[in-house]
C-alpha cells in the first residue's frame, strides 16, 4: 500500500505501470480498478486558470494511510496506490490517482470508489483557485 504526494506533474499510467511491475502479485490479482482525477478549467460557473493545492505533509500521509487501512478491513485488497499532486496545477493536469488491485473486480471497484470518496471528504488538502478574472478563491471541501 503506497501513498505518494508529489509537487510536480505525474503521468498516471506510467505510475500504474511502474507500481504494478514492482508488485509481487503475478497470478494473484484478477482486477485493477483505477480512478484519475484531472483539473478542469471551470468551477462554480467561472473559468479557472490554475489551482494551488496545499497540504500539511505529516497530517496528509497519516490520513491517507488511515483511509487505506479502513478499506482493507472492508475489502480483500491485495495492494493499492494513491498518488496526489500538490502545488500549482493547470487545467488538464492529473491531480489524483487511486488504483486498487484485488482478486475480483467487485472488490477492486468498491475499494477504489471508497478510497477516492474518503480522500475527497477527509484528506487535508486545501485548494486555491486562480480565476480568469485574476481573482483567487478558496474552494470548499465538498467540491
Amino acid at each position: 500500500m503506497t501513498v505518494k504526494i508529489c509537487d510536480v506533474a505525474f503521468e498516471p499510467f506510467v505510475e500504474i505501470q511502474n507500481f504494478q511491475h514492482e508488485l509481487a502479485l503475478n497470478g494473484k490479482f484478477g482486477a485493477t480498478s483505477i480512478f484519475i482525477g484531472t483539473m478542469r478549467d471551470f468551477n462554480e460557473g467561472d473559468n479557472v486558470q490554475a489551482m494551488t493545492l496545499e497540504h500539511y505533509d505529516g497530517m496528509t500521509q497519516k490520513q491517507l494511510t488511515k483511509i487505506i487501512a479502513a478499506a482493507k478491513t472492508q475489502w480483500q485488497i491485495l495492494d493499492c496506490l494513491i498518488v496526489h499532486r500538490v502545488g500549482k496545477i493547470l487545467p488538464n493536469e492529473p491531480i489524483v490517482l487511486v488504483s486498487v488491485w484485488s482478486a475480483h473486480r467487485n472488490e477492486a471497484f468498491e475499494a477504489c470508489r471508497y478510497l477516492m470518496e474518503e480522500l475527497k471528504a477527509n484528506a487535508p488538502f486545501w485548494k486555491l483557485e486562480k480565476l480568469a478574472t485574476s481573482q483567487t478563491r478558496w474552494v470548499l471541501k465538498n467540491h
